[in-house]
């Protein structure tokens, strides 16, 4: 394995083999859409890194920020996929707040107004 730590890998198969993505063809979609920047340029997914490079990822929602400590072509498992790079990504958003749904006992009828508004003025705006 540590030869192919000196060699230059595609960046869609480093971020695959880091584990950044579920599949190759992920990482290849987000480097086609605009989604990946090596070192603040976007790139094509044949773009090369080599270790010292900052990859830039949008996925799923959330940016991570990650140097190249190692490059590797193959995928590897989860603890040694975390020592082939740094991650300076900001933390995760908090998950929103889901109010709790009004629930009403089984048999009760339909809702009068009253109850309604009462479970509309729960809910929130919409």
């Amino acid at each position: 394995m540590d030869t192919q730590a000196t060699e230059p890998v595609r960046v869609d198969s480093w971020i695959w083999s880091v584990r950044l993505t579920k599949s190759r063809s992920q990482a290849s979609a987000a480097c086609k859409a605009g989604h990946v920047r090596v070192n603040g340029t976007r790139v094509k997914a044949s773009q090369t890194v080599k270790p010292g490079d900052q990859v830039r990822l949008f996925h799923a929602g959330r940016e991570r920020i990650v140097v190249v400590t190692r490059a590797i072509g193959k995928r590897v498992g989860a603890p040694v996929a975390v020592e082939c790079y740094t991650d300076q990504s900001p933390p995760p958003p908090p998950k929103e707040f889901v109010a709790p749904v009004a629930i009403r006992a089984r048999g009760t009828g339909r809702p009068t107004k009253r109850d309604r508004r009462e479970m509309e003025r729960l809910q929130g705006p919409r």
